[in-house]
């Protein structure tokens, strides 16, 4: 072999061992695409640096992708939350809901109108258009929408900006499977504008450190795993701090045969022999509508007999395994607002954790939300009405 052989075999060996340890990451989308990402937060929350109590968050972003060009597309989300004390009767309760529509473009980066509340990370991650190296690091200003209208009554969302640093990490295992992973790490400092006549954030620092699974074949993250600390210093000297971890998994939805399901739900329905309760279709999914469902007097306690019918309509949804569900408490007009719609919140949660405690679904597969009277079926002004709006609905979603 002479020497332009040798020269030649050398070069290719490095090209080959280059491409081997390169990774090309960015978005690509089709159009009609639904895919849901659901994320479960263990966090610890400490008032004035002592410790105050544990919580689980359960957040759920269902994403539908209405329009798709060939650097980027539109997205149609909700984002729904849960949260469970850890302490207490470990109830999940429907925390908050937000509709949004944003274009992410191929990179990562988002437009969006502000109007929009989530999500609340943006711009991450953001890829630098070129292939990477594994070992190799880039970074891109991102920010965080905070809403506190809730919080502190302030209108506005805050605007938080901050650099974050990507690493490409290589090739790493999750859940049997080799993924490209980056890791992503920023930190936030901010100082907002006092606020007249209320106690405000005065100062907000955190810290958010990522590992993010990547499939390239379809340009989509497939879970990540973070560490965060997020630290209020308000104006009236109160310190709030938040320290945790938030795992997620990407999930892409397959197309639900409606008609299909329902059908099957009602005969399961009717060879159970299970009473007073009815399906429909929603444009959520399947609606499994459970009217008159019995609680002790005044409380979100079932009663033996509703247990025997949860352990039924269970083995049906057991048949649909792969789908979420939402359970929604409803209550006749009777007794305060606020007293219907905590009322309504516990028992939509107590038929929730019913069924997780029997293994029917895992927890980030629950969506927990109660409405009070605000949604009637029936007349409220008629013993049958109120009897008919006193209800518990399972939805098997299609997203």
């Amino acid at each position: 072999m002479n020497k332009k052989h040798v020269l030649f075999g050398f070069f290719l060996f490095i090209a080959l061992f280059t491409a081997a340890g390169t990774e090309t990451f960015e978005f690509q989308y089709a159009e009609g695409n639904k895919y849901r990402i659901v994320s479960v937060v263990e966090q610890d929350v400490y008032i004035d640096r002592q410790f105050s109590h544990r919580a689980r968050i359960i957040n759920r972003v269902s994403v539908e992708v209405t329009g798709a060009e060939e650097d980027s597309a539109q997205h149609n989300a909700v984002f729904l939350s849960s949260e469970q004390l850890l302490e207490g009767d470990g109830n999940f309760q429907w925390s908050e809901e937000y509709n949004s529509i944003f274009e992410r473009d191929r990179l990562g980066y988002i437009t969006i109108d502000p109007e929009y509340y989530m999500p609340v990370v943006r711009n991450v991650p953001v890829f630098p258009g070129r292939n990477v190296t594994e070992g190799e690091s880039w970074s891109a200003a991102g920010y965080e929408m905070h809403d506190f209208r809730r919080a502190f009554e302030i209108e506005q969302p805050y605007r938080i900006p901050f650099e974050a640093h990507y690493t490409y990490r290589g090739k790493q295992e999750w859940r049997e499977e080799s993924y490209p992973v980056f890791s992503v790490s920023y930190r936030i400092f901010y100082e907002p504008d006092p606020v007249p006549g209320r106690v405000w954030p005065r100062r907000i620092m955190g810290a958010s450190d990522q590992l993010v699974y990547w499939d390239t074949e379809i340009g989509q993250a497939v879970a990540y795993d973070e560490t965060f600390r997020l630290i209020f210093e308000l104006s009236n000297g109160m310190i709030m701090e938040f320290r945790g971890r938030a795992q997620a998994v990407v999930i892409e939805a397959e197309i639900m045969q409606k008609e299909e399901v329902a059908q099957t739900i009602e005969d399961e329905i009717a060879r159970l022999g299970i009473e007073d309760v009815t399906v429909r279709i929603v444009d959520e999914g399947i609606l499994i509508n459970m009217e008159n469902i019995q609680f002790q007097p005044d409380s979100a306690i079932l009663l033996e007999s509703e247990k025997e019918k949860l352990d039924k309509i269970g083995e049906i949804l057991m048949q649909f395994s792969g789908r979420d569900i939402l359970v929604a408490g409803h209550t006749a007009l009777a007794g305060t607002a606020a007293g219907r719609m905590r009322l309504s919140q516990d028992r939509a949660g107590s038929v929730a954790n019913y069924l997780i405690s029997n293994g029917v679904r895992d927890a980030s597969q629950v969506i927990v939300r109660g409405y009070g009277a605000e949604r009637p079926v029936a007349d409220n002004r008629t013993a049958e009405g109120m009897r008919q709006n006193r209800r518990v609905e399972i939805t098997l979603l299609e997203n």
